[in-house]
């Protein structure tokens, strides 16, 4: 199913592919903007080896991530990622996530570009819930999920372990039933 592409009135999303591999390093491997993140490569290779990986999965496979370029239209050119992890055997349930290159943020790239995948897993895969995982000091990305209609759910107390730290995780969520209710 690498075939996938969605559309909003500024954005292109198809499935990430090798040659993004430049570009993807080059904004996810800026520790500043990708703070609250686990994956900063440290080189082209590492970034090329977690492609590859990407490659081989399968949209919607239970237990796997699915990687969307976001490419903006107006210059054709990649401006970020959109993660999605089909949580489960079953994969009723996706956890989302994405990455903006600096230069990108505060456009409403990233909320325009997660509501579309979000229609997309709602409507054409009939999910039951779609959860983000978030480090409770990003504040941009918890204002963002809950623009989109996403409630808090849940904050664990030093949880996992990023960068040599262990750090909090807070959970947001929305269910399709609410997702339905929320459109016009």
């Amino acid at each position: 199913m690498r075939s996938i592409k969605l559309e909003t009135e500024r954005l292109l999303l198809r499935p990430i592919e090798m040659s993004d591999a430049p570009v993807f390093y080059s904004y996810r491997s800026n520790a500043e903007i990708n703070q609250y993140q686990g994956f900063i490569p440290k080189s082209i290779e590492e970034t090329e080896s977690f492609i590859s990986k990407l490659l081989k999965s399968e949209f919607g496979k239970g237990d796997s991530w699915f990687q969307f370029a976001v490419i903006k239209r107006s210059s054709n050119s990649m401006i970020g990622d959109i993660g999605v992890h089909f949580i489960g055997k079953d994969s009723f349930q996706a956890e989302i996530g994405g990455t903006l290159m600096q230069e990108e943020h505060k456009k409403g790239y990233a909320i325009e570009s997660l509501k579309r995948v979000m229609e997309y897993l709602f409507v054409e895969h009939n999910k039951h819930r779609i959860i983000a995982s978030i480090d409770p000091r990003n504040k941009a990305s918890i204002n963002m999920v809950e623009s989109l209609g996403m409630r808090k759910e849940a904050h664990f107390v030093k949880s996992y372990r990023m960068n040599d730290e262990w750090v909090d995780d807070v959970i947001y969520a929305i269910l399709n039933e609410e997702w339905k209710k929320s459109l016009p």
